[in-house]
């Protein structure tokens, strides 16, 4: 298998290069249906059936299993969507500079959509029938918190035995294990305008009271037990010469358990019922839209299973948590044994140096086939 892989490594890169070449932000549903497409002809291909469940807003997403496949066990997570907006890939195209391989995206998914669809050939080159047990499901709103795509997943993935996520594995080559969950809010205060030099003392200045609920937002971070608040955006006022009525700020919330939403959602409803400046109001929408992935029992084990793998290639697996955000966080919570990062090893993701090493391309595509193919021996 390993012999076969090093002869498609080319084939691997320019199917990158065609995909990182392809704008795909979140919201260019254009360009995101358009690497649907592509994946849809590939697929097809080796025999796989495709539902496409259509978006207005964003792209389509796709549900993906082999036609013999009776009950698949094993789940399968990839996006197609970027963070880099229209015209990104014409400035900075794909290219390979020594080892590592450019472009936007090209960590952060493309190289995944390598890695998977040739493990899935590489088994098929070897007799094998592991990809019947597998059911893939790429999202294409996975860069801004799945709002579309989370109930699909969450769908899809009752009754799975195992959830591999298809994020790129870090830097120094671990996969992820824990991720802390996250929530998006926005506060918003009304006060009252006035000129601030004739008669200050009329208005109700929105900008003050918004001030004083970032100190006590902030005063609930507990960095020791993962808890983090960030507000990374303000706006408001009309003028420097006016007493604002209006201003609001967007926060970021990480939480590293599940046992934390209660303590902070109480927390945030006793900061936003009462105003230090007198005629203002507060509302305070949004919620924690990713829960924790939690390093617990069935995760253990199945990282055991992939080191184990690993072990037979001589790669030698270490995992790692982190605070970002992936759509792991949703099986998971469901109790399903998941592991995140079993992607290519890359870096710098969401930045113009965003890179893939490309020696690690034909390696963890290896660890992906053979590890689909002893999961699949174990749900029998």
């Amino acid at each position: 298998m390993e012999s076969f892989l090093k002869q498609q490594e080319n084939a691997m890169l320019h199917f990158i290069e065609e995909l990182v070449n392809i704008d795909s932000g979140s919201y260019d549903k254009q360009g995101v249906d358009k690497i649907g497409e592509i994946l849809i002809s590939h697929y097809k291909e080796l025999g796989f059936q495709i539902e496409v469940e259509k978006q207005e807003e964003f792209g389509n997403h796709l549900l993906i299993q082999h036609r013999d496949a009776i009950d698949p066990q094993i789940i399968i997570l990839a996006h197609m969507d970027t963070v880099f907006p229209v015209g990104t890939a014409a400035e900075r195209p794909f290219s390979i500079k020594d080892d590592r391989a450019y472009g936007p995206g090209v960590i952060d998914m493309k190289s995944s959509h390598a890695s998977l669809l040739y493990a899935i050939k590489a088994l098929m080159h070897e007799g094998l029938i592991g990809y019947k047990d597998i059911k893939i499901v790429i999202n294409s709103d996975e860069e801004i918190g799945s709002p579309s795509s989370k109930c699909m997943i969450e769908r899809e993935a009752k009754g799975k035995k195992y959830a591999l996520v298809m994020e790129p594995a870090r830097k120094d080559g671990s996969l992820v294990s824990a991720r802390r969950g996250k929530g998006n809010y926005t506060l918003i205060v009304e006060g009252r305008a006035a000129h601030s030099g004739i008669e200050p003392e009329k208005g109700r200045s929105a900008i003050e009271e918004l001030a004083h609920k970032i100190l006590q937002l902030y005063e609930l971070s507990d960095h020791e037990n993962g808890i983090s608040v960030n507000v990374g955006l303000i706006e408001g006022g009309s003028s420097a010469n006016t007493v604002s009525d209006h201003a609001e700020a967007q926060i970021d919330i990480r939480i590293k358990e599940m046992d934390q939403v209660e303590y902070l959602e109480e927390r945030l409803e006793e900061i936003c019922a009462s105003t230090e400046v007198s005629g203002t109001k507060v509302l305070l929408e949004g919620e924690m839209n990713r829960p924790p992935m939690e390093k617990n029992k069935k995760t253990r084990a199945l990282l055991r299973i992939i080191q184990d793998v690993g072990e037979e290639i001589g790669i030698e697996i270490e995992d790692t948590s982190t605070g970002g955000g992936s759509d792991a966080s949703f099986t998971s919570s469901l109790g399903i044994a998941t592991i995140d990062g079993l992607g290519p090893v890359g870096g710098n993701a969401h930045s113009d140096k965003e890179y893939l090493e490309i020696p690690t391309l034909v390696e963890r595509t290896l660890l992906l086939a053979l590890l689909i193919e002893r999961l699949s021996h174990r749900t029998k």
